[in-house]
């Protein structure tokens, strides 16, 4: 007979059964109880501790840095948009226009004339220089825009646009007054005379289109640009253009070499347009850095001494030109090479009252010059 186990006694069996059981139990309410942690989302961490630390992170200015392409596009100062440069629609913008309409001008003064020779004489050879002179650079100035050459050019591109513009402006004013009063009214009416009018006409147009260019080019407050744009600069230009005319009606020797105070107006004449060109010719090729001080100490020295020779001129050359008493002649009507109207010639007295009276000009110049030398910023580009 099989042993029969006690009555109270469990069956090992059915004991190892219930073991493995329990165990398989706690092992699926401990595995769902972490389970449940797990999707449970966690509070935060506590960072109070570290905000002092982070507080001085949060509040350092950040710098973008941006790489742009500065030869596809460039914004005229004082233009509504901007200027494509290196495509052909660069022709197509306000300034690309306006320089079509200087070369367009230009080119049509000097073939009128060409085509009819009437040019003869000194003042008929400024005249059609100056129209040459203005359609040459001018077309210079649209090809390195169309081709974008900007980059490659071996003058400072900021200054020298705006430069030659205030140049051509002063330029062809002067041809449209000259060309006029001491060649035109002298030719007979004929073919030669109707292209001569149409000639100064066409130069009128070409100095209105510089002089807007200058006035759309030329630098804001505000605004950093080169430094040809601002009116120190433009004064410059203004300075050694009067300078050049001056020096035009002066180049006959008897107006001043009898007296050492008209040599001595002549030498102040001299030196301030040396200066003034120096000074132009180191912002056109960047060259700034080289002198032993600081640029504006320059620029604002320049401008005082010049003031300073300038008028001692003013009261020196109409006093030696102009009053009895130190050789002057007073009254026109007194000077032989005045008594009749010649074809392009100024006679000896109107060239005398003329450098007096661009003495004047260049001397208020330059004292407006000195005024904004001495108060403008300068910022290096």
């Amino acid at each position: 007979m099989p042993r029969s186990c006690p009555r109270g006694a469990a069956d090992p069996g059915r004991r190892s059964l219930s073991k493995r059981t329990l165990t398989a139990s706690l092992l699926l309410r401990c595995s769902y109880s972490l389970f449940q942690v797990w999707l449970k989302p966690s509070p935060p961490p506590d960072l109070s501790p570290w905000v002092p630390l982070l507080r001085p992170l949060v509040t350092m200015p950040v710098t973008v840095t941006r790489t742009t392409i500065t030869t596809t596009t460039t914004s005229s100062s004082g233009l509504g948009s901007p200027t494509i440069v290196g495509s052909p629609r660069a022709l197509t913008q306000p300034l690309g226009l306006l320089r079509l309409l200087q070369l367009v001008s230009t080119c049509v003064a000097f073939s009128l004339v060409a085509s009819v020779g009437a040019w003869t004489g000194s003042m008929g050879n400024w005249s059609m220089f100056t129209w040459c002179f203005c359609f040459s650079v001018t077309l210079i100035i649209l090809i390195v825009e169309l081709c974008g050459l900007q980059a490659r050019f071996p003058l400072s591109w900021r200054n020298f646009p705006i430069t030659f513009a205030c140049y051509a402006a002063l330029f062809c004013l002067s041809a449209s007054i000259i060309y006029p009063t001491t060649y035109v009214q002298f030719l007979s009416h004929g073919r030669s005379r109707d292209h001569a009018i149409a000639a100064t006409f066409f130069s009128c147009i070409a100095c209105v289109a510089y002089a807007t260019e200058v006035a759309w080019t030329r630098a804001r407050p505000g605004e950093i640009t080169g430094y040809m744009a601002t009116v120190p600069g433009l004064l410059k230009v203004l300075e050694t253009f009067v300078a050049c005319v001056i020096f035009a009606f002066i180049s006959d020797t008897y107006l001043y070499q009898h007296q050492p105070a008209l040599e001595w107006c002549v030498a102040v004449y001299a030196i301030c347009f040396i200066l003034a060109a120096v000074a132009i010719l180191l912002n056109l090729g960047e060259c700034t850095n080289v002198l032993p001080i600081p640029f504006p100490s320059f620029l604002s020295g320049l401008a005082l001494l010049s003031v300073l020779l300038y008028a001692t001129a003013l009261v020196l050359w109409p006093l030696y030109q102009f009053d009895e008493k130190y050789g002057g002649q007073p009254r026109r009507s007194r000077d032989v090479s005045c008594s009749r109207s010649h074809a392009y010639y100024v006679c000896g007295w109107d060239r005398r009252l003329a450098v007096a009276i661009l003495t004047a000009i260049n001397l208020l110049a330059y004292v407006a010059d000195l005024v904004h030398s001495a108060r403008l910023v300068f910022v290096k580009v």
